[in-house]
């Protein structure tokens, strides 16, 4: 097996990674669907197409990770054309090789090394977001929590958990193992929050830490052991949570359903932090005289 810090030099990925005049790193989708072996553009770009899909539904801006580029290519008698082409962000080729043919080799490669980088950048950033204030470390973990809680969904779908009152189920399970019985709802009252207010939502940073390590680690048992039929998947988000409370117990952590609930939403913070990135951009009295 190789050493990680070997990876990056022995990957056709980094091969093709190109950099802007910014010195933005991106990847050519035309290269990316020569290197992931397709043959024909028109079957990649039905990958490509899942890979923005996955990019939306995970609240990133497709247009931040797949920009709309040409290529200039060699035509015959020395003529050249321009043909149809993306520059993806690394996050949009970690999507891409996601969702592409999971029977080539090169695939599994590529979800390989595009882990591995995401990952060497999660370490990298640590740091900076353990010296964020509480409502901005929120904000970052309860984006998170929205994709992996998806993730979670589309796994637990392909193993049975169908109609919305089982995936209810489901997530109750999880619930249940995590703080130590209780249900979604005996969450949500325990909070004593409003009706239409979801726990997510008031969760602080440690909270959803907790979380998070619930939803990623069923995630991965689910698909790793390929769990099939409800009560399977069930009892495995609940053993799963159990586990994790027992490790917060382990290491003499304080229980979900102890810690405090914030008294701002998320929604708040968002908005607040909308507020003053606005009040940011408006330009002074010098300013407007200026202009």
């Amino acid at each position: 097996m190789l050493e990680d810090n070997n990876v990056p030099h022995l990957s056709p990925f980094d091969a093709v990674r190109q950099v802007d005049e910014d010195g933005n790193e991106y990847w050519s989708a035309r290269d990316m669907a020569r290197l992931l072996e397709y043959a024909k553009w028109d079957k990649f770009k039905v990958a490509l197409g899942r890979a923005q899909k996955a990019c939306e539904r995970s609240g990133e801006r497709v247009s931040d990770h797949f920009l709309q580029s040409g290529k200039l290519i060699r035509a015959g008698k020395g003529a050249h054309r321009t043909v149809e082409d993306h520059h993806l962000s690394r996050y949009a080729c970690y999507l891409l090789v996601e969702n592409a043919d999971p029977e080539k080799t090169v695939v599994a490669l590529g979800q390989a090394y595009f882990a591995l980088q995401t990952r060497r950048q999660e370490l990298a950033d640590t740091e900076s977001f353990t010296s964020l204030p509480e409502d901005q470390k929120r904000l970052v973990l309860r984006s998170e929590m929205a994709v992996f809680n998806r993730r979670l969904a589309d796994t637990a779908q392909g193993a049975g958990v169908i109609k919305p009152g089982d995936f209810q189920l489901f997530q109750d399970h999880g619930y249940r193992g995590l703080y130590g019985g209780l249900t979604e709802n005996a969450i949500h009252a325990r909070k004593k929050l409003r009706s239409d207010d979801r726990i997510l939502d008031y969760m602080g940073s440690e909270e959803l830490g907790a979380n998070i390590f619930r939803a990623t680690q069923t995630d991965a048992k689910l698909r790793r052991e390929g769990i099939q039929g409800k009560q399977k998947a069930n009892q495995t988000h609940y053993e799963v949570g159990k586990k994790v409370r027992q490790t917060i117990e382990e290491l003499g952590g304080t229980m979900p359903e102890d810690l405090p609930t914030p008294g701002k939403s998320i929604q708040q913070i968002q908005y607040e932090e909308q507020r003053r990135i606005e009040q940011k951009r408006q330009p002074s009295l010098f300013d407007q005289e200026d202009m």
